[in-house]
């Protein structure tokens, strides 16, 4: 019941913040490094992912996918966290330095969510879990 509810708790999330990209892209092309190519289409495919991850993770055939997809997102989109953390601020928000680099540990913990609530650790990889 546990992993059910946290499965919808990050569902969710995933599907809000990836719809946030589109409602505000400002907010997270502020939170680019200059190197990246491409910012503004970066940012539609996360939204995107986020989005399509957020949906995968709720039906049984395709949250294993869902799961890794996500994860691969969450570990491409630590650059842009460093480099926010580095700047000390976050470009339309008012948030505090030492918030920005707490939130690099965070990501560690918020995959490890993902791979939990995907099936993708443990004994159990069972599709309707």
């Amino acid at each position: 019941m546990l992993k059910v509810a946290g499965r919808w708790v990050i569902a969710v999330f995933f599907v809000l913040a990836g719809l946030n990209h589109f409602r505000t892209p400002g907010l997270y092309l502020g939170m680019m490094p200059p190197w990246l190519p491409q910012p503004i289409a970066a940012n539609a495919v996360a939204g995107c992912a986020e989005v399509l991850g957020g949906i995968g993770l709720l039906i049984p055939t395709l949250r294993r996918a869902a799961g890794w997809g996500l994860i691969a997102l969450l570990i491409a989109v630590f650059p842009a966290n460093v480099h926010v953390a580095l700047q000390g601020r976050m470009p339309g928000l008012d948030v505090s330095p030492a918030l920005l680099w707490w939130r690099l540990p965070f990501q560690a913990v918020f995959i490890a969510g993902v791979a939990w609530v995907g099936n993708l650790c443990g004994k159990s990889h069972g599709a309707s879990q």
